[in-house]
Formats: structure tokens, sequence, C-alpha cells
């Protein structure tokens, strides 16, 4: 009885860790969820699923709203069949004000089957998460901006400023990117004063408790470089110093011990002032101390002891694979390594090839940096027609939450549009958990409730900035 008493009760506390099963959705909520079921159960996974086919789901569920064709663009490159675009636009009265811009990816990264607990492609609700490979990353935004458009028109909300709407394909690093597309061959489609997307989600602990709302502001470019030695080779049994695995390493090691110099942008200043206090203890009043004075580098220092606060000071470079040899019994004739590096706002792809060169020291081993994003530019200001409603209604759902400027240490499509003149801001109001809400893991989910709350909360601030 004794035993069965023990293992009742720790069912019982097992249960009680995961968040309450959520209640029956409110009718609004339930249409939401629709949309959201939708775009997770629609696989867009560059192996096998197609963007396209998403878009023209949510262009058909706008159309059944009332958008009119000509207020819906679909767009589709002969070359890249299933990596289409979706724009939609709900125009404002004035037209002599900007439009604001709404903009989430269709795509997710690939998942398997046999590694998930669950179809990663089949929507689950499940004691008070939402599961499913995209829950997380980025489709319960995507839906946010469908559901948030087909409320409005159906509202009969007559908006002052033009707002658009931009699903896209390619961001989580096909060949093809859909934000690169628009802004260089549809710009004035999309073009706008300014644009929410992905990022800057809120941040929760293991108990549930609210500790702080992000909004980013720029972002850190990522970029591989590929080293490479060559040389002539030989047999092993005549081994010589002049060893291309050799010379790699010694340039490797180099670039391991190096920190590039610390830069701040108002959003990393603003982080480290906010979550000084929040956090205390030594690295609390570091962050507290760098925020008042940047040129603080013993606080920067301590600052840097956590690897992600360390990525808010700088740019930052780590060798993520290697490659070197022919055979077992000759010397290397070619030795390779991938360095990637996120590029703090501001910074040249090859004024950090240069860096490195200069670093190693070894003209013998080559640097080039790979083809793929463009530098993501100067960091935006946070303005206070940007920032004012996202903090006036975080205030009034939760007071003894801060709202917390940050610097992107990953990459979003944001790379695309602020260096070409449209400032694109981190903004979901979705709280996720200490693990990141597993987005590009296994088990990918996110809570529902987080997931209604950052909903109601963003539908609010958008109809703020084009009221």
């Amino acid at each position: 009885m004794d035993s069965m008493r023990i293992v009742i009760g720790a069912a019982m506390a097992a249960m009680l860790a995961f968040p309450a099963l959520a209640q029956n959705p409110r009718p609004d909520q339930a249409r939401y969820r629709d949309i959201f079921k939708e775009l997770v159960e629609t696989d867009t996974t560059l192996s096998a699923g197609s963007c396209t086919l998403a878009a023209e789901k949510m262009a058909a569920r706008l159309r059944s709203a009332g958008y009119p064709e000509s207020d819906l663009h679909l767009i589709v490159t002969p070359a890249n069949p299933k990596e289409g675009s979706l724009v939609a636009v709900l125009p404002g009265s004035d037209t002599r004000a900007k439009p604001v811009l709404l903009l989430a990816h269709l795509d997710v990264v690939e998942a398997k089957r046999e590694d998930w607990s669950r179809d990663p492609f089949t929507f689950i609700e499940e004691y008070g998460y939402f599961y499913g490979r995209g829950t997380a990353d980025d489709k319960a935004q995507t839906a946010i901006w469908v559901d948030m458009l087909m409320r409005f028109k159906r509202e009969g909300f007559k908006p002052r400023r033009t707002l658009k709407m931009a699903l896209t394909c390619g961001e989580e690093g096909a060949p093809f990117n859909g934000a690169r597309h628009l802004m260089t061959e549809h710009r004035a489609l999309i073009d706008a004063e300014f644009a929410i997307n992905e990022g800057g989600w809120g941040r929760i602990d293991e108990k549930g408790r609210r500790i702080y709302l992000g909004i980013n502001a720029g972002e850190k470019t990522p970029v591989n470089y590929r080293l490479e030695v060559t040389n002539a080779g030989g047999h092993s049994m005549r081994p010589v110093k002049d060893n291309a695995i050799y010379r790699l390493s010694a340039a490797l090691l180099k670039i391991g011990a190096h920190d590039f110099p610390v830069q701040t942008t108002d959003a990393s200043l603003g982080f480290f002032a906010k979550m000084g206090p929040e956090l205390g203890g030594e690295i609390g009043a570091a962050m507290t101390a760098f925020a008042k004075n940047p040129k603080d580098m013993r606080a920067a220092a301590v600052i840097a002891t956590d690897p992600a606060y360390n990525a808010m000071l700088r740019t930052t470079c780590v060798v993520t694979l290697l490659d070197a040899g022919h055979a077992n019994n000759a010397l290397p004739q070619r030795a390779g390594a991938n360095v990637n590096c996120r590029i703090f706002p501001g910074g040249g792809i090859e004024q950090v090839a240069a860096t490195l060169s200069e670093l190693i020291g070894d003209a013998d081993v080559k640097v080039t940096a790979a083809k793929g994003r463009n530098a993501g530019g100067a960091a935006p200001p946070l303005t206070e027609a940007v920032m004012k409603p996202i903090v006036v209604a975080a205030a009034r759902r939760w007071p003894e939450v801060p709202v917390v400027p940050m610097l992107e240490i990953g990459a979003t499509d944001a790379s695309y549009l602020t260096p070409a003149g449209i400032p694109t801001y981190g903004f979901t109001g979705i709280f996720f958990e200490p693990d990141g809400s597993r987005l590009h893991g296994l088990n990918e989910r996110v809570r529902v409730d987080a997931v209604y709350d950052g909903r109601d909360l963003i539908t609010e601030v958008v109809r703020d900035y084009i009221k």
C-alpha cells in the first residue's frame, strides 16, 4: 500500500509540473487556433514541403474574410515553385502616412518523425502546450498576422495608416530567400515606415513566472568563413613540419583565443540596464555598471563570462566543422575548416575576414567568406512611436514585467529589410520557456496561454500603430 501511495504521489507531482490543461478557447481564439493548426499541418520544410501551398491557404482565408484580389499578391518565381510568398494589404485612409509591415516566414527547419515523440506535422494540444514543428518558430506569429488581418476586415476597422503583411519562405537557410526577393524585386509592394518581425520573445522561468518581455532592435549577421591550407603532401614515412593540418590547427587556436572588441547598441545597453537590477549578484551589478559606462571593461569582462551575454557584447567567431587529409599513410594535401561568425551590427563581412587573416598571420591559410546574407547594417533606433504602444499594452496586462530592448544574437529576415531602409523590430508578445520552447529542436512546443495572450497583446499594439 505504501508503495502504491508513492507511485500515485509521483504521478500527481509529474502532472503538476506541467502547465494546466487548456480551457475551452473563446470563439475568437478557436478561429485563430484553426489557422495555426492548418499552418503547422502544412509541411513547409525545404526537403519535402511547400511554402507556396501554405501561402495559397492563407490567401484563401483572407479572401473569405473579404479581401479583394487586388489586395492579395501571391509571388512565385518559376525557378522556385514551392517557395512562394504572400503579400496582403489593408489600405489606410491617409495616403501620406507610410505603412506598417508585418513580416513572418512560412518555412520551418527539418523534422524527422522517428526522432519525435509526436508527429511533427500534426498539430497537438496537450498539457497546456501546442506541439508541432513551427509552433514556436514561426507559425504562431504567422497565424497571428493572418488572424489579425481577418479580424480587422470583419470588424470593419478602417485604419488611418495602411497595414501590410508579408509571409515569405527561405528564412531557415534555403538558397532562395523570399524576403530578399521582395526587397529587390517588389520593394514598392512591401515598403513601410517600419516592420514588426519574429524575435524579441518574452521569457518565463520554470514555474511560469514572467521575467521580461523583449523587443529586438538590430541583430548580428551570421557568416561562414572557409579556412583552407593546401600542401604538396607526400608519404607519411617522411613527416615534415610544414603540415597542412598543423598550420590550420595553429590558425584555429589563434581564433579561439581571440575576443573581438566590445561594442554596444541602444538595445544592448537597454537590455543590460533593465536586466542588471533584475538579475542581481555579480553579473547583475556588472550589467548595471556597464550600462552606465560602456567603457568599463572590468564590468564587460564579468558579463562576458556568460556565453549568451558575451554574444551581446561583440562579434563572435567559432570553428564548427573540420575536414583534412586523404589517406592514413599520406601527408595531408588539404586541410579546411568552417568558422561561423556572428557579426555585430554595423560590422562588415570583408572587415571580419581581414581581421581573421591578420590574426592568423599565415598567408598560406586562405580565408574566404561564404555567400549568403548581407551584412545586417546598423541597429535601428527604438523610437517612441515603436516602443510606446508596446509598453502601454504590456503594462496594462503585466505591470510588474519590464519591456526589455534586446540585440538579437541569432538571425532573422530583418537583415534584408533594415539595411535597405525599412527598420525592422522583433516582437511577438509570446513568452518562451528557458529552453527556448525547443525551436529548431525535438518536440517543439509553445504554451497555449502564452500564444493566446501574445495574440491579444500584439493585436492591440498593431491597432494602435495604424489607427
